[in-house]
């Protein structure tokens, strides 16, 4: 049985490739050969495919957008869900580099900052069933290692972290709408869950590089089909008040902003100990993604970038970079005027809420004065993930994480949210403390440092939490971090190791 299971969920080979005696393995589709089953396998999987085929051309001509997406993505899914029970680590890295994109095939509309007018709708999206089959897939290969093991690979951060998903559960059971707040519980445990996982899957430098070139494997398909449509002289883009906002792949501008921020952030951090090839990619990623961070105008990620480069080049030690960066910045603002535009509304005595070409800083501030009494329904556990814009008159989200992880968990939720903000810096500091000078794992080290700092930073005035496709990024680099303060501390002659791996 456990044999069976760690096949399912892509236990790795045992060492030396083959069994005794130089056979591989039989078993399972391999077993098929060119037999007549396997060739009944193949006839099945090619009539499945013209029957789609077929019918998302029909839809297509009808105009039905869910009729072409549903019959992909059902086919997609097959093909992704046998991926994942054959080959785990692949499933995940596979994951990583296209979930920057699968919001181009969202059915419902955006609903950052606001509240979805049909969100049992977002059930069938593709983000959402992608989600479901990565929590089953996840479950089942952790609980494989676990019997295999004994024990999972853990730190204070994972702990943290699944506090916060706990809590989550926990307040949406509670809830006056719990099919929507287990809804938003299920998405922040995604997150949860592929950081985890990803711990287990990162146990030396050789794992990290494999999830950072798929983490930019992901920008560079964003960026690809954004440069591709602005070319054609159809960027990818919103309106929102008087500026139009570059949007990416992503629903909404704000996302790809802040999905930008985390890239451009460690993207920098890691770049002086790349070669000289992946030098010259990277520093074209960079440059791209500085570019279209500012098209998207989303103030906290652009504030956010700002205050985790600073951090980047002071860990450093680089004053040319501090340089380079206000050279940019004054660039920026004089080649792309709406920027300076969009921060001067903060001085703007209009308070719009919700109104992009009003004061949202005014705003922000008498909302978070109406909705902290929410709590005081349920103290304790809050009323329920994403249910705070549904017991208010503008029907919006609190715009600030620490706010809105104390109304919608509660005094729990919001002790394991701070738990785990510490936890994100305490991981940083202790990966700074054990990365060898100079080396790759420094720069990791730092990147993650800078991107933690913009997190804390904007989650005082922003919507991060729910932005759960940049959130997967921004854990792979915790994950990469965390590989690293895992690693023993330096001690005296004579002393042993120390190590921060707590069981799970």
């Amino acid at each position: 049985m456990e044999q069976h299971t760690q096949q399912l969920v892509g236990a790795v080979p045992p060492p030396g490739g083959t069994p005794a005696g130089g056979r591989a393995p039989t078993g399972g589709l391999a077993a098929l050969g060119d037999s007549a089953g396997s060739r009944l396998l193949a006839g099945g999987a090619a009539l499945v495919v013209t029957v789609v085929a077929v019918a998302a051309g029909l839809s297509m001509a009808a105009g039905d957008r869910k009729g072409v997406v549903l019959p992909l993505a059902a086919v997609a899914g097959i093909a992704v869900a046998v991926l994942a029970l054959t080959r785990f680590a692949g499933y995940v890295l596979l994951m990583l580099a296209v979930r920057s994109c699968v919001d181009l095939f969202k059915l419902t509309g955006p609903s950052a900052g606001q509240a979805g007018s049909a969100d049992t709708a977002r059930a069938a999206d593709p983000s959402t069933l992608l989600a479901v089959l990565f929590l089953l897939a996840a479950g089942l290969w952790l609980a494989a290692q676990l019997r295999r093991h004994g024990r999972l690979r853990g730190s204070p951060l994972s702990w943290a972290m699944l506090l916060v998903g706990v809590t989550s559960l926990i307040s949406a059971l509670g809830a006056a709408r719990p099919s929507n707040s287990l809804l938003e519980a299920l998405r922040i445990l995604t997150v949860v869950v592929m950081f985890v996982v990803l711990e287990q899957l990162i146990p030396d430098t050789v794992g990290i590089r494999r999830v950072l070139i798929a983490c930019y494997a992901s920008l560079v398909l964003a960026l690809g089909y954004t440069v591709v449509l602005s070319l054609l002289g159809n960027p990818p883009a919103e309106v929102k008040g008087d500026f139009t906002r570059i949007s990416g792949t992503f629903s909404q501008s704000t996302t790809f902003g802040r999905y930008l921020m985390f890239m451009v952030i460690f993207g920098f951090a890691v770049y002086r100990f790349l070669g000289r090839r992946l030098r010259v990619v990277l520093g074209v990623l960079l440059a791209l993604s500085l570019l279209f961070l500012l098209l998207t105008n989303t103030r906290s990620a652009l504030l956010g970038a700002a205050i985790g480069l600073v951090v980047v080049a002071v860990l450093h030690r680089s004053k040319r970079m501090l340089v380079t960066l206000c050279l940019v910045a004054v660039a920026g603002v004089a080649l792309v005027p709406a920027v300076g535009e969009r921060f001067a509304q903060l001085a703007n005595s209009r308070a719009v809420g919700g109104d992009p070409t009003g004061n949202t800083l005014a705003w922000r501030l008498g909302y978070w004065t109406e909705i902290v009494t929410l709590a005081n329904r349920n103290p304790v556990t809050g009323i329920g993930p994403n249910m705070t814009q549904r017991e208010t008159d503008e029907a919006k989200k609190p715009h600030n994480d620490f706010l809105r992880a104390y109304v919608e968990t509660g005094l729990l939720g919001l002790g394991a949210y701070l738990a785990m903000l510490v936890a994100f810096l305490y991981t940083a500091r202790t990966a700074l403390r054990r990365a060898p000078p100079a080396s790759f794992e420094r720069g990791v080290a730092v990147g993650f440092a800078g991107c933690a700092t913009a997190f804390v930073a904007i989650s005082a005035a922003s919507n991060v939490i729910s932005n759960v496709v940049t959130l997967w990024y921004f854990v792979a680099f915790a994950a990469a971090a965390s590989a690293i303060a895992r690693r023993p501390a330096p001690n005296p002659v004579g002393e042993p190791p120390r190590s921060t791996t707590v069981p799970v």
